[in-house]
């Protein structure tokens, strides 16, 4: 089963989206990490799954969150590059390399 790291900018945007809805709700953003995890699983249970949205990148919706997973398979690892929000514009993640 492959690896699934984060980039940088996807630790934070998750750590940002943490904090956010634990100050909506206690509990909220653990919830939110829940989500990820599973959604990672299921990432790394079957990669290709998922649907390429630009070049070599794919993107796996959260069930219950409005965030999206964006990452790239490299060999036997999955490299999340964003955690980001449906709304937010999609340039910003297209940028990263």
């Amino acid at each position: 089963m492959p690896r699934i790291n984060l980039s940088e900018a996807a630790t934070e945007e998750l750590d940002d989206a943490y904090r956010w809805y634990e100050s909506q709700r206690a509990g909220l953003g653990d919830e939110l990490l829940d989500e990820f995890l599973r959604s990672s699983q299921r990432v790394a249970d079957n990669p290709r799954l998922y649907p390429v949205v630009d070049g070599e990148t794919r993107r796996a919706l959260l069930h219950r969150f409005p965030y999206g997973i964006f990452y790239r398979i490299q060999g036997d690892t999955i490299l999340v590059i964003a955690f980001f929000h449906a709304k937010r514009d999609p340039v910003q993640w297209r940028r990263r390399r």
